[in-house]
């Protein structure tokens, strides 16, 4: 089964470019799914048709669900609220302001991934496309997995056993319920299903398409966007240059947007060099419904495979060495003065910029002793590990800054 993820900023026509992609997937007699995790669902404008909770037919073989964040959330938050309504309770506060309080802040985003985690264990489908919300908001819900990992290994285990064992106690001191194991089991369910959604998504058959127009602000934020997305382990494979204005036939005023426009995209290209860069010419009428959805898809591909991978590698490559092992982590456009790098125990944690991620060792690699690490002038940072055994008593040390 394969996985299409589509973010980029907002107003850059994702959701139609996502829409179309799948329509013409769906023409190709694949059984394809378009799945919205925006909050502010489009879905239903750009197929024209009314699009309910549940998988929607709008034509063979493509379906479309924008979906139910209520329902889901009731499914999988409704045992942690009642807790939390709880507390709030003692508090005095109004009922109708504590569940307000209650809901966490892009609820519905995560649990829009936890419905294509049923998606794609129903085997239902050949191709799931995934209409995300803009880049900043996915890729702090991409994050959330593995940020969420760290606190069940670390934190969770010890504060549900302090719970446990001194409930009575904690509950007269502080005034207010102890959460029961019901709580404990929700969030560790909670857990567990979106670790799930994280290894699809950085599994070999997902993949992200960047969608941009050729403007300079939002290039720039395409390129923060790759950069993060790797630094999680989310392939990138391919870019998608919508709005572009067609050079012939152009008047003085469309004329110079056309210069302005090849400008950016030269930029494009240099910046995403390796990646397929398709291209989508604005035209005369917006594209609303299938068959305008479809042949927009087919300019765009151009006869190339609308699913493919395109043969991109995966952010991450573990390569054995003379020394030993070298982990590599390909991060675009970042140098070795934005890349903070330290060791704790199994985990490496690599941070870039104002984004930090965790990642767990191999048992190959735990064992080992990190010998140095440096960051590439094509952006790959590279961490050589050893054996203990047979590593300098001078090697660096377990937390180094890269530079």
């Amino acid at each position: 089964m394969r996985i299409l993820l589509f973010t980029g900023k907002g107003g850059v026509g994702k959701s139609t470019v996502a829409s179309g992609t799948a329509a013409l997937a769906a023409a190709a007699g694949q059984r394809t799914l378009v799945l919205s995790t925006d909050a502010a669902h489009s879905l239903a404008d750009a197929f024209g048709v009314p699009v309910g909770p549940e998988p929607t037919a709008v034509a063979d073989h493509l379906f479309v669900q924008q979906v139910d964040a209520q329902l889901r959330f009731e499914q999988s938050w409704a045992e942690i609220q009642g807790y939390l309504l709880s507390v709030l309770d003692t508090t005095g506060m109004d009922p109708v302001a504590a569940e307000e309080l209650t809901v966490i802040p892009g609820a519905e985003e995560v649990l829009a991934l936890l419905e294509l985690r049923l998606h794609a264990l129903s085997d239902d489908w050949d191709v799931i496309v995934v209409d995300c919300a803009p880049t900043a908001e996915t890729l702090r819900l991409l994050a959330l997995p593995e940020a969420l990992g760290w606190y069940m290994q670390r934190v969770f285990p010890v504060q549900q056993r302090v719970v446990k064992a001194l409930r009575p106690v904690l509950s007269r001191a502080a005034g207010v319920p102890m959460p029961g194991g019901g709580v404990f089991e929700a969030v560790e369910r909670l857990h567990a299903e979106l670790d799930e959604v994280r290894t699809l998504l950085s599994g070999p058959e997902a993949s992200v398409r960047i969608v941009l127009t050729p403007e300079a602000v939002v290039l720039a934020e395409a390129r923060r966007a790759y950069t993060t997305l790797s630094l999680f382990g989310y392939r990138v494979d391919g870019v998608v240059a919508n709005r572009v204005f067609p050079a012939e036939g152009a008047d003085d005023w469309r004329a110079g947007w056309v210069l302005a426009q090849d400008e950016v995209l030269a930029q494009v290209e240099e910046s995403f060099s390796g990646l397929p860069l398709w291209r989508s010419e604005y035209g005369a009428a917006e594209p609303v419904g299938v068959e305008a959805l479809t042949a927009l898809a087919r300019g765009l591909y151009d006869g190339t495979d609308p699913i493919g991978t395109s043969g991109v590698r995966g952010p991450f490559e573990m390569v054995s060495v003379r020394s030993g092992v070298q982990l590599r982590l390909r991060l675009p456009f970042v140098t070795r003065d934005q890349v903070d790098l330290a060791r704790s125990g199994d985990e490496l944690v690599v941070t870039v910029g104002s984004h930090r991620r965790l990642l767990t060792l191999p048992a190959s690699l735990a064992r080992m002793r990190v010998t140095g690490a440096r960051v590439d002038d094509d952006g790959v940072l590279r961490v050589s590990f050893q054996d203990a055994a047979t590593a300098s008593s001078s090697s660096p040390s377990a937390q180094e800054r890269v530079g």
